[in-house]
């Protein structure tokens, strides 16, 4: 398990301890903060995804994950590796360095980042409460 995964669950952890309180309903702050954490999460997955085996050597990199490197594979499909997203790094048709939870993680941690931001704002403009400011 790598270290992405675990940090998302340590998040998830603290983050439901302070839904057992009511007062985060009625709290855009709770929910600003809420959407500053997704958003970071996002970071950290695109960072975890854009390095996964990362190296100089790829056919060095892919020996040491234990899979074969398929030079061929990699040239016809030079496109998928480079790209912004999704994020790819295959060493043959089977195998892909990138995790299969990255991908994901990038399009709805967003998404809840959003909504989070939205609802912070809707919070904010019915209620007449003001953002904590830094």
């Amino acid at each position: 398990m790598t270290l992405g995964p675990l940090a998302v669950l340590a998040g998830l952890y603290f983050w439901t301890r302070s839904l057992v309180t009511s007062r985060w309903r009625r709290s855009p702050g709770w929910f600003a903060g809420t959407a500053a954490l997704l958003l970071l999460a996002t970071g950290l997955a695109y960072v975890i995804g854009s390095l996964a085996g990362a190296n100089l050597d790829p056919e060095k990199a892919r020996h040491a994950d234990g899979e074969r490197y398929d030079a061929t594979y990699r040239r016809a499909h030079l496109d998928e590796y480079t790209q912004w997203f999704p994020l790819h790094d295959k060493c043959h048709a089977g195998y892909d360095l990138v995790p299969a939870w990255i991908n994901p993680a990038l399009v709805i941690l967003p998404v809840l980042a959003t909504a989070c931001l939205a609802y912070a704002v809707l919070l904010t403009v019915t209620r007449g409460t003001k953002l904590p400011t830094t």
